[in-house]
C-alpha cells in the first residue's frame, strides 16, 4: 500500500487523509453511533471498498477557502497516465455514503444523490493532474447532504487530533 501520493505537493498528504479518516470514524461513532471497520489490505479495498460499512471518507482542506466541495469521480496513480480510473462516487464498490470535509465542516452525502447531481450536468467537471472531480458550492452541498457536521460538533473531538503521534 502506498505511503504517499507520487505527484502530491506535500509528502504528508496521504497520512493527513488517513488521520482525517480516523478522526471522522471516531466522530461518527460518538455522534451518530456508526462504527467503521476499515480495510487495510489492497485486496479488500479494491474488491470490497474502503470499509465494511460502505462509507467513503475524503479530506478537503480547502472547502471554506474556495467555497466549493470537491467530489471525486476519477483518479490516476501518476499524472503521466492518459486515462482516469473511476473513483470516489463512481467507483464500483460497496460505498453508499460519501463524507467530504475537514476539521471545521463535514458533509455526509448519499452516493446515489451525488451520482444524480454528477449526471445532471449542473456542475462543471474539473481535472487536476491526478484527480477528476466536480465542484459544488457549499450552499448546494448543505442542501443535498444527508447531514452536515459543523465545527461545534467536530471541535468536541479536537483533543483526539492533538495527541502526540
Amino acid at each position: 500500500m502506498a505511503t504517499r501520493y507520487p505527484d502530491a505537493k506535500r509528502s504528508t498528504t496521504f497520512q493527513e487523509g488517513l488521520e482525517y479518516q480516523d478522526f471522522i470514524a471516531d466522530v461518527l461513532r460518538r455522534e451518530i453511533g456508526i462504527v467503521i471497520t476499515n480495510y487495510s489490505s489492497k485486496k479488500y479495498q479494491f474488491n470490497v471498498g474502503e470499509n465494511r460499512q460502505g462509507i467513503e471518507i475524503k479530506l478537503d482542506n480547502r472547502i471554506l477557502e474556495t467555497g466549493n466541495v470537491s467530489i471525486e469521480v476519477g483518479e490516476k496513480s501518476k499524472k503521466e497516465l492518459v486515462d482516469y480510473t473511476p473513483s470516489g462516487i463512481l467507483r464500483n464498490d460497496n460505498s453508499w455514503l460519501y463524507i467530504q470535509g475537514n476539521y471545521k465542516i463535514a458533509f455526509i452525502f448519499s452516493v446515489k444523490m451525488l451520482r444524480l447531481l454528477y449526471n445532471s450536468g449542473k456542475y462543471a467537471i474539473d481535472e487536476l493532474p491526478t484527480i477528476r472531480r466536480f465542484l459544488m458550492k457549499i450552499e448546494d452541498a448543505k442542501k443535498y447532504a444527508a447531514k452536515v457536521l459543523y465545527e461545534d460538533v467536530l471541535e468536541k473531538h479536537r483533543l483526539l487530533r492533538s495527541c502526540p503521534t
